[in-house]
C-alpha cells in the first residue's frame, strides 16, 4: 500500500490554514466561485478519498467535483500537501468522543482504541499516510488532549502517558492497514477468502507434506477452521488490543503497587555471633 506523510508542505502556510477562524468571510470574498471556501475545497477531496482513495484525490479532480477550474483552488488551498494535512484535521475534529470518567482504565482505553478504529472505517484512506509529523491542527488537539484523559490518574508521568497512548494508536493503525490490505486484495482479485482457498486447494494437497510441517498443519487448519481464512483483520484486532492492553497493564500496575518496606540492616559480626 503506497503512503503519504503528513506536514510534508509549506509550515507556515499549513498552521494559518489549520488554525484559521471557521467560516472566515475572507474565503467566500477570494476565489472566482461566489460560496467557495477552503471548508468546501477540503469536504470535497475528503468526500472523493472516501470514495476512491487516497490516490484520486487531485487538484484538477477536487476541482471537477467542485465544478471550478483547477486553478481557482490554488487561492484556497497552496497544493496538494496541504490539503492532506486539511482533510486529516478535519476527520480528527469530527471523530465521535465517548464519555470516559468514572469508567476502569481498560473500558476507557479501549473505548480510545475503538474510536480510533471506526475512523479508519470511516475513512480508509488515513491507514495510507505516515503521521509521524502529524498536522498540528485544532481537530488533531482536541482528538490528544481527549484521548490523554483516559490515562489520566494511573500515576504515569507525561512522558510515560504520551507513550502509552502512541503504543495504543500504533497498533490501531497497524492493524487498520492489515484490514485495508486484506480489503484491497480481495478487491482486486475478484474473490472471498474461502472462494480462493477452494480455488487453490488441489494445488496446496499436491505441494503441502503435513509430515514435513506437522505444527504448522495442525494450526493452520485449526486457524483456517476459525476464522473461515488463514487471517482475520477482525480477529487479530479484538486478540492484539487485549494484549496491548495486558502489556499498558504492567506499566500501570507498577505505579500503583505499594512501596515494599525497607528492611532493616543486617549487622555481619552481630549475625555471625549466633
Amino acid at each position: 500500500m503506497p503512503t503519504q506523510r503528513s506536514s510534508a508542505g509549506d509550515p507556515a502556510r499549513t498552521l494559518k490554514l489549520l488554525w484559521r477562524e471557521p467560516g472566515d468571510p475572507a474565503d467566500a470574498r477570494r476565489g472566482p466561485r461566489q460560496g467557495l471556501s477552503v471548508e468546501r475545497v477540503v469536504a470535497a477531496a475528503i468526500d472523493l478519498a472516501d470514495a476512491d482513495g487516497l490516490g484520486a484525490v487531485t487538484m484538477r479532480q477536487v476541482a471537477q467535483l467542485l465544478g471550478v477550474v483547477p486553478m481557482s483552488l490554488y487561492t484556497y488551498v497552496p497544493g496538494k500537501a496541504e490539503l492532506l494535512d486539511l482533510m486529516l484535521d478535519t476527520v480528527y475534529g469530527q471523530m465521535p468522543r465517548s464519555e470516559l470518567s468514572g469508567r476502569p482504565w481498560r473500558e476507557r482505553l479501549t473505548a480510545i482504541a475503538q474510536e480510533n478504529r471506526q475512523i479508519f472505517d470511516l475513512h480508509p484512506w488515513i491507514a495510507e499516510v505516515a503521521t509521524s509529523r502529524p498536522p498540528l491542527g485544532p481537530g488533531l488537539m482536541a482528538k490528544y488532549e481527549h484521548e490523554l484523559g483516559a490515562f489520566e490518574g494511573l500515576g504515569l508521568d507525561d512522558v510515560e502517558m504520551d507513550a502509552a497512548l502512541t503504543f495504543l494508536l500504533g497498533f490501531v493503525h497497524a492493524a487498520a492497514r492489515s484490514a485495508a490490505e486484506a480489503a484491497a486484495i480481495r478487491q482486486d482479485s475478484a474473490m472471498s477468502e474461502e472462494q480462493w482457498w477452494a480455488a487453490n486447494a488441489p494445488l496446496l494437497t499436491r505441494v503441502f507434506d503435513p509430515d514435513k510441517y506437522p505444527t504448522a498443519a495442525r494450526v493452520g487448519a485449526a486457524a483456517g477452521a476459525a476464522h473461515g481464512a488463514a487471517y482475520s483483520p477482525d480477529h487479530a484486532y479484538h486478540f492484539g488490543l487485549q494484549r496491548v492492553l495486558d502489556g499498558l497493564g504492567t506499566l500501570i500496575e507498577a505505579h500503583s503497587a505499594p512501596p515494599l518496606p525497607l528492611s532493616r540492616e543486617v549487622n555481619p559480626k552481630r549475625s555471625s555471633a549466633r
